[in-house]
């Protein structure tokens, strides 16, 4: 009989995958905990929370107890004209946890969706208002937002997404620095819709992190200018950067905020994009037409929602804001060493995400380097998954991830060193 991997090799196309170059995917048979379980018996530490969504780990037993009686009581119903608590509940603790102003919520299926909301809530405001001339978005160079047409054109289109370009709207962007925020707000005055960023930490651009007074400068500029402020906290949200939300960190309360990932510690796909009462109030009319027009099959599936509240339960009950902390500390301390190695630039920690740039000339820099295939490679062998952001390599486990596990994952980050020199 075929293996997985062979079957899939016949008839799947991979996400963010070249297919002519990257090895097998791996043919993962169960989960628990931290550890991914393989088809021949070899056990991986999951560090990198399987693309950052698994928050408290694989399997917890109360997330999936929620996820089981859900299903039995309520399993789907249209979202447009009908309600149901998992939904209402959700959105009710959402709204209590969420930087002050946020009281709405918009329900939608992943992070580049949530994100397409919140420009699409925005300019359609700004229209609502008689202001359609604010078409300007501003963001910042390097960032990454995912892969919806207005996702694809609020991120940098390098490396991912150049060949989309005749299809893209124009945006500003800046680098994360006051002088260059300021620059872009007096040149483009009154013409501005709002600023979407990561706060405190670009992903998929490279793990890099930007002071919080930066969010406090746009978050002063956007109020002065009549713009929006959107966060951005689709995988900085609940915990991973040391506070529920990255922008408590700047004291920022923002407009818009969207969250997904760890929204349902990755058992199912869900994402919501919080606004404020005033940017919902802009939509309320006696006219049809000044509605939202945007919704899915799925919005605010009632599994999803109940999952949800499990995952946001799980986190209270065992302090997942420290835990997650405890975690990064533990990484970054055993490869404090690595602060002399000329090899290596910029170790750093925020929360329970640890990274580090290795050296490398330029041909073999950038997301798109096939270097990190080797890493990739490595670390699977040492027992680790890693997925490096190109030279960049960095560690984001769940949670539950034990002291010994911490170990085992530095030790492979230390080894992929080496493998730049393949």
């Amino acid at each position: 009989m075929s293996s997985l991997s062979e079957r899939d090799r016949r008839v799947l196309w991979h996400p963010y995958t070249q297919h002519g170059i990257d090895p097998e995917p791996l043919p993962v048979a169960a989960a628990r905990g931290a550890i991914l379980t393989l088809e021949d018996g070899r056990e991986l530490i999951d560090g990198i929370s399987s693309w950052w969504t698994c928050l408290h780990g694989h399997a917890h037993p109360k997330i999936v107890q929620a996820m089981a009686a859900q299903a039995a009581e309520l399993d789907h119903v249209i979202f447009a004209g009908a309600t149901h608590r998992p939904a209402v509940e959700l959105g009710e603790r959402l709204v209590e946890l969420a930087p002050e102003g946020l009281a709405r919520v918009f329900y939608s299926d992943n992070g580049s969706t949530a994100v397409e909301v919140a420009l699409k809530m925005t300019y359609q405001a700004c229209v609502h208002r008689g202001e359609p001339e604010r078409t300007v978005f501003i963001a910042l160079e390097g960032s990454y937002h995912g892969d919806t047409f207005g996702a694809m054109s609020i991120g940098d289109p390098v490396p991912f997404f150049e060949p989309y370009g005749p299809f893209l709207f124009e945006v500003v962007r800046i680098p994360p620095e006051a002088e260059a925020l300021g620059e872009a707000f007096k040149q483009h005055a009154g013409r501005i819709a709002a600023l979407i960023a990561e706060p405190l930490v670009l992903g998929a651009g490279g793990m890099r992190m930007v002071e919080a007074a930066f969010y406090r400068r746009a978050r002063e500029l956007t109020r002065a200018e009549g713009a929006l402020l959107i966060a951005d906290e689709v995988m900085t949200g609940f915990g991973r950067t040391g506070t529920r939300f990255a922008c408590e960190q700047a004291g920022v309360a923002p407009d818009l905020m969207c969250l997904a990932k760890g929204l349902t510690n990755g058992m199912l796909p869900l994402a919501v994009t919080l606004a404020t009462e005033e940017l919902f109030e802009a939509f309320l009319s006696e006219e049809r037409s000044r509605f939202f027009p945007h919704g899915h099959s799925m919005t605010a599936n009632p599994i999803g929602c109940a999952v949800a509240l499990a995952s946001l339960e799980v986190g209270e009950e065992t302090d997942v804001l420290g835990r997650l902390s405890e975690i990064g500390r533990t990484i970054e301390n055993r490869l404090e060493g690595l602060r002399g190695d000329p090899r290596v630039a910029n170790l750093r920690r925020l929360g329970g995400i640890v990274a580090f740039d290795r050296v490398v000339p330029p041909e073999k820099a950038g997301y798109l380097s096939n270097v990190s295939l080797h890493v990739r490679r490595d670390s699977i062998e040492r027992g680790v998954l890693l997925r490096p952001l190109g030279n960049v390599i960095y560690a984001l486990p769940p949670a539950c991830t034990s002291e010994e596990q911490c170990d085992r994952i530095a030790e492979a980050m230390i080894a992929s060193i080496d493998c730049f020199t393949a």
